[in-house]
């Protein structure tokens, strides 16, 4: 696909956002402000430019039409991988993005891909992509919950989160391994399991 311009790329960019947290195309005047412009001629030329090179396109005739044809941003990042067995060090950059429809523009997810077999009995299984919701300030996570726990000093690992007084217990589903008990104040629970997708080949 033809590289974009500076000026087409922050258009586009701030056309997908728009589109994906609206679910509609936003007006010319919304672009000339976004934009910083006052004459709607540039936005103009940039959605011709858009839409000749691939990224756009509407129909002729009608208001609010404009649609993305691609983006390579959209989908669920992946942050990283999580164990499943023993204790690794925390996610960092988004490596790639998940694209699933049944998520579609829900961008308060994120998403892990497991290592290990802690958590077989539960059919989660290394390779498998766990879908994951952070927590709010101040929520609570309920017992029995399957969480990405971040163990202070040691790393983030997928388990059934428990919690009896100022103690937690991250529990396997793999008879294999042990419970790990943690203070509660040493466990940071970063995301609650919504979701898993595994790919067959």
């Amino acid at each position: 696909m033809e590289p974009l311009t500076k000026a087409q790329q922050e258009l586009y960019d701030w056309l997908v956002d728009y589109i994906q947290n609206s679910h509609h195309s936003p007006s010319i005047r919304q672009m000339m402000k976004a934009m910083n412009l006052r004459s709607p001629a540039p936005i103009q030329s940039r959605l011709e430019k858009l839409r000749n090179k691939g990224y756009i396109d509407w129909t002729e005739g009608q208001a609010r039409t404009l649609r993305i044809l691609r983006h390579e941003n959209t989908g669920i990042p992946i942050l990283g991988s999580i164990t499943a067995g023993g204790l690794v060090e925390p996610f960092s950059d988004i490596q790639e993005r998940l694209d699933l429809v049944a998520f579609k523009d829900r961008s308060q997810y994120f998403a892990l891909k497991v290592v290990g077999d802690s958590m077989v009995e539960d059919f989660i299984r290394e390779g498998d992509i766990a879908i994951l919701q952070p927590l709010e300030t101040g929520d609570k996570v309920k017992n029995g919950k399957i969480v990405a726990a971040r163990v202070e000093g040691h790393g983030t690992t997928l388990k059934r989160y428990y919690q009896e007084g100022g103690w937690v217990a991250l529990q396997p589903a793999n008879r294999r391994y042990q419970t790990l008990e943690v203070k509660a104040e040493e466990v940071e629970v970063q995301g609650i399991l919504v979701g898993m997708w595994r790919a067959y080949q």
